[in-house]
């Protein structure tokens, strides 16, 4: 018996091995593999080392059936050899949620990831990653926002296989939730991360810039790359569009500075897309920002003069010192920009509610006169017409009309950059910088027919000694008169009395013509100094803070102007009952004889005792100058009536 036990231990270990040969062989007689499975073809570039029996590891027998087979699907059989990886992603957002063939295509196909065409290369990546992300709620836009990014387009379109991808910020098999401690993208690790390629940039904001340092002392509020820069829709902040919204990244954690920003010149101007206009970054240096008080700050004050010169070239230290930020409604930002800028405003509202209120009487006795049968129209049934105004008044008029509409269409946008319409009408111009240039020829404009009119009185009072330019019924200067007429006028409003005998000029005219001096001196003054700072802060020299009170009273004093006359002046002269809807007169120069009574009886009848009546009087305008200064006529007043809608629904509305 002790001799037979040794034989059968050797008899059972033939029989293993016998049956171990028996698999292996086989495992490997791959002919039985094509020879069945002639619709497999296996192509992987990345497994080219590979046999079938590699994989199929749960094959025993040459001849065998699926559902004799253990179970390898899933990641199971790819789990064989890529241990490490089964186990990262396991750990990983992606667990229980993707494969292994999701991402790395068909499994007799697998590519190898440097391969141009594979799923898993740089390129490959962004279509296999937005299968699946572009259907998830919250992220439909997203990989149509990395394609058109800067990263996306380098890749994409340069073909810089390079740039960014989605497995170089997310990770590979490892990739956690964007806000996981553990993920690249985190805000603990997201500026690492981008630092891994823009190495200098993020050597300067860790170490130089607020941001950085506040970053390390752990405060977790402050800014790190994609708190400016997106995560997938980033841009090139140095051009275009891009640029532009640097300055909402910023007014996301400094609101405060973006309100003022945006009321000043700079933020407007950007608003309506003039990409040279000053953004942040340009002012406080994108990756080393600094408080102004620190040395090495581009805003402290004595690297103020470089800073503004990168744009504005050699500037003086008062052109310097300009506030980017002042907010004229809050006395601690400055007292003086603060006091200007309320005197301005009781300004705007005084002459608006006097006039207002002066306009609404009228509106409403105008139409019980005209009801009433109380007016004259402007045509005359006599045929007469009185010589009102000369050739050179119509002309300088045509002037003054063509040049304000001008500078109320190009510097309106401007104030209210916000408003729906002010981009368009920026657009109709050519844009921002043509709108300026616009601006500024119709400046010219307005200087011109200024030192014009002061040309004719000098001419008037010292060539020709013209007596009563200054004084007397033909003088624009007010007089008690003019009082008086206020007064009778707005009992006639309110049928206390008759409407007052006018002159050669009604004291609503006189307003008129001396607010074009006011504006000259207060419009014109402010207009030149922003037009050049450098000038009047070096000859005069002149603070900084005074270039603000300039932008505020250039600001007030066009919404002053530009309302009044597209409200009041424009009812003056052609909306209220008695001349509606235009009072052609100083287009033809002339005035019905029967109007002119009416309306002026004063200067009518001492034409009339001076025997100088008949020296007025000059032929009716034909129908066609009628048909064509109706049509400008119109055209001037649409216009207006247009920019004054657009200017109330931005004050009111927007």
């Amino acid at each position: 018996m002790a001799r037979i036990t040794p034989i059968l231990l050797g008899l059972l270990a033939l029989l293993a091995l016998s049956l171990t040969a028996t698999a292996v062989d086989a495992q490997q007689r791959e002919i039985n593999c094509t020879a069945c499975h002639r619709d497999v073809q296996h192509e992987s570039t990345a497994h080219t080392e590979l046999a079938c029996k590699d994989c199929h590891t749960n094959v025993t027998s040459p001849r065998h059936k699926a559902e004799d087979l253990a179970d390898l699907a899933g990641d199971a059989m790819c789990a064989q050899c890529h241990t490490v990886a089964e186990r990262v992603v396991g750990r990983s957002i992606h667990a229980d949620k993707v494969s292994c063939l999701d991402c790395h295509g068909e499994a007799h196909d697998i590519m190898r990831n440097d391969e141009l065409t594979a799923p898993m290369s740089p390129v490959g990546q962004v279509r296999v990653c937005g299968d699946c992300h572009s259907g998830l709620e919250g992220q439909e836009g997203m990989i149509d926002a990395f394609v058109d990014s800067v990263h996306g387009r380098g890749l994409l379109r340069s073909g810089l296989v390079n740039s960014p991808t989605c497995s170089t910020c997310h990770g590979g098999h490892q990739v956690f939730a964007v806000d996981h401690e553990r993920s690249p993208t985190s805000f603990e690790n997201s500026a690492e991360m981008c630092g891994d390629c823009h190495a200098y940039i993020y050597d300067e904001w860790l170490n130089v810039s607020a941001h950085g340092v506040a970053f390390k002392a752990g405060n977790t509020e402050t800014a790190t790359c994609t708190d400016c820069h997106a995560s997938h829709a980033i841009g090139e902040p140095t051009i275009g569009g891009d640029r532009l919204d640097i300055v909402n990244e910023c007014g996301d954690c400094h609101g405060s500075f973006l309100n003022t920003y945006r009321g000043d010149f700079h933020g407007k101007a950007t608003n309506l897309g003039l990409v040279v206009s000053a953004t942040c970054s340009d002012c406080h240096s994108p990756h080393s920002t600094l408080g102004k008080d620190d040395p090495r700050s581009s805003i402290h004050p004595d690297n103020l003069q470089q800073t503004c010169g990168d744009c504005h070239g050699d500037v003086t230290p008062g052109f310097a010192s300009f506030n980017p930020h002042v907010d004229p409604s809050d006395p601690t930002s400055n007292f003086y920009v603060y006091l200007i800028a309320m005197a301005m405003h009781a300004l705007v509202i005084g002459v608006f509610g006097f006039f207002g209120i002066h306009a609404i009487l009228w509106l409403q006795r105008g139409i019980v006169g005209h009801m009433r049968g109380e007016f004259i129209g402007h045509h005359s049934a006599s045929g007469k017409y009185v010589r009102r105004f000369k050739d050179r008044d119509i002309k300088m008029h045509i002037l003054i009309i063509v040049t304000f509409l001008l500078l109320a269409a190009t510097g309106l946008p401007l104030k209210f950059s916000y408003a729906p319409w002010a981009q368009p009408l920026v657009d109709l111009f050519g844009g921002v910088e043509n709108t300026m240039l616009l601006h500024r020829l119709a400046a010219i404009g307005t200087f011109a027919y200024f030192v014009w009119h002061l040309g004719i009185l000098v001419q008037r009072f010292f060539i020709k000694k013209e007596k009563g330019l200054f004084w007397g019924p033909n003088s624009m200067t007010p007089q008690l008169k003019d009082g008086k007429d206020i007064v009778a006028m707005f009992k006639y409003f309110l049928y206390m009395g008759p409407r007052p005998a006018g002159d050669r000029w009604t004291y609503w005219e006189k307003f008129d013509y001396l607010a074009v001096f006011w504006g000259m001196m207060i419009i014109g003054g402010s207009g030149l100094m922003l037009w050049f700072p450098n000038f009047f802060t070096e000859i005069l020299p002149l603070p900084g803070w005074v270039l603000n009170a300039a932008y505020v009273v250039h600001s007030e004093e066009a919404l002053l102007a530009t309302g009044f006359i597209f409200v009041f002046h424009f009812f003056h002269t052609h909306l209220r009952p008695e001349s509606f809807p235009l009072d052609p007169v100083i287009f033809t120069g002339a005035q019905p004889i029967e109007r002119f009574k009416d309306e002026r009886p004063l200067e009518y009848q001492r034409m009339v005792d001076e025997g100088t009546l008949e020296d007025h009087l000059v032929p009716a305008p034909t129908d066609a100058q009628m048909r064509k200064i109706h049509f400008w006529g119109f055209f001037f007043v649409a216009i207006g009536l247009a920019l004054a809608v657009g200017i109330f629904t931005a004050l009111l509305i927007y």
